[in-house]
């Protein structure tokens, strides 16, 4: 029925406030308001309103809640963009370094995985407290912020995959090929209208994580056999790498297999705490956030 790519490359423009030289220099380039930057901005505040809703009602500390998704968040925007500046444009970084810090320009997911891991714990070191609960909370909200950050990858392109003449493909300037970045935007859409819907009833701790788990490792194993084979030249000279092979399969595919356990794990620990109050146990906030305070108990039917 289709011969050629069927999806228009469409591209936002951005917003300019400040004129390239405007102020004489400094800055020295234009100040403007780009799709990608905005659309990742309205992902973080609906994942931020989501977490904060679920957290009161399940009867989390919210001040407790509000530090851990700051730890958590700060430090995946942060791995996830040096990830994805130094393995996917390691020209740029040379040329110019600050790029490193400019995380409205790009982002690495396994990357982001991989600095909230970190964020996340070390958040427990530092108010030495259960982090498993308020983990969940968050990775029940991530899919409806992730269907934002992933619209901003689909507008800016940044994921280009292999050439093709498939009508699912989308219409390069250069001729059709994979956007991966929309077709993982169009994926998560389901999964974030579900975990809305099984949010309505408290789930042991650990579901949504090992949810999300099993979902994103299958999901997004299958879209890197779609990642480019050829450098792309980008604007200003950056050129998009091609993703490293080892044993056929790109670094995030063999991750995968860890992300996949993960989820496993999790959700073995859902099934055998099932039963037990502790499933829904509240932590007490650590003195730092809110002094001492028993645990409490979010029962099924509360």
């Amino acid at each position: 029925m289709f011969s050629a790519p069927a999806i228009p490359y469409l591209e936002l423009p951005e917003l300019v406030i400040i004129p390239k030289g405007l102020l004489g220099g400094f800055p020295s380039g234009a100040f403007s308001i780009k799709p990608f930057g905005t659309l990742v901005a309205i992902g973080v505040y609906v994942g931020s309103i989501l977490t904060t809703r679920l957290g009161k009602r399940v009867g989390l500390h919210e001040r407790v809640l509000t530090s851990f998704a700051f730890w958590v968040m700060c430090a995946g925007f942060l791995g996830g963009h040096m990830l994805d500046v130094i393995f996917y444009y390691p020209g740029q970084v040379l040329r110019d370094p600050l790029s490193l810090f400019r995380i409205w320009e790009g982002l690495s997911s396994f990357g982001g995985f991989s600095g909230a891991i970190i964020g996340g714990f070390l958040w427990k070191w530092r108010y030495k407290t259960e982090i498993l609960p308020y983990a969940d909370v968050v990775a029940s909200s991530f899919p409806a912020g992730w269907v934002f950050g992933r619209t901003g990858c689909s507008v800016a392109h940044d994921h280009p995959g292999l050439a093709s003449d498939a009508w699912f493909a989308v219409q390069y300037p250069g001729g059709g090929r994979f956007d991966l970045g929309l077709y993982e935007m169009l994926l998560t859409i389901p999964l974030a209208l579900a975990f809305l819907w099984l949010r309505r009833k408290p789930r042991p701790w650990g579901f949504y994580i090992g949810a999300i788990t099993i979902a994103y490792a299958p999901a997004r194993f299958a879209l890197d056999f779609l990642r480019m084979s050829e450098p792309i030249a980008g604007s200003g000279g950056v050129t998009a790498v091609v993703d490293p092979r080892y044993g056929g399969l790109t670094p995030a595919q063999w991750a995968c297999f860890g992300l996949l356990a993960t989820g496993v794990y999790f959700f073995a620990h859902t099934l055998r705490s099932a039963g037990s109050p502790q499933a829904f146990a509240v932590p007490p906030p650590p003195p730092q956030l809110g002094g001492r305070a028993a645990a409490a108990v979010v029962t099924p039917e509360s």
